[in-house]
C-alpha cells in the first residue's frame, strides 16, 4: 500500500503539478513582458505627446507676438528704448572727456 501511495504521489506531482507550476510560470513571465512593453509603448507615446504640444505652444506664441501687439505701441516702446541708448551714450562719451 505504501508503495502504492508513493507511486500515485509522483505520478501526480509529475503529471498535474509540474505542468501547472510551468504554466503559472509561464503566464507570469508573459504578462510581465507585455507589461514592459506596454510601459515602453508609453513613454514614447508621451514623449511624442510632449514634443508635439511644446512645439503647438511656440507656435501659438509666435502668433500671439505677431498678431496681438499693437504698432503703436512698438513704436512707443522703440522710441523709449532710443531714448534710453542716446542717453547711455551721453553718459559714456561725456565720461571719456573727464577721464582725459
Amino acid at each position: 500500500m505504501q508503495n502504492t501511495l508513493t507511486l500515485d504521489l509522483v505520478w501526480w506531482i509529475s503529471m498535474v503539478e509540474l505542468p501547472a507550476l510551468a504554466g503559472l510560470f509561464w503566464i507570469n513571465w508573459r504578462t510581465r513582458r507585455d507589461m514592459e512593453d506596454a510601459v515602453s509603448d508609453g513613454a514614447h507615446d508621451s514623449d511624442t505627446g510632449l514634443a508635439f504640444l511644446r512645439e503647438s505652444l511656440s507656435a501659438y506664441k509666435l502668433e500671439v507676438a505677431q498678431s496681438y501687439v499693437s504698432m503703436p505701441y512698438l513704436k512707443e516702446v522703440e522710441r523709449r528704448l532710443t531714448s534710453h541708448l542716446v542717453r547711455i551714450e551721453n553718459k559714456l562719451g561725456s565720461g571719456k572727456g573727464d577721464a582725459s
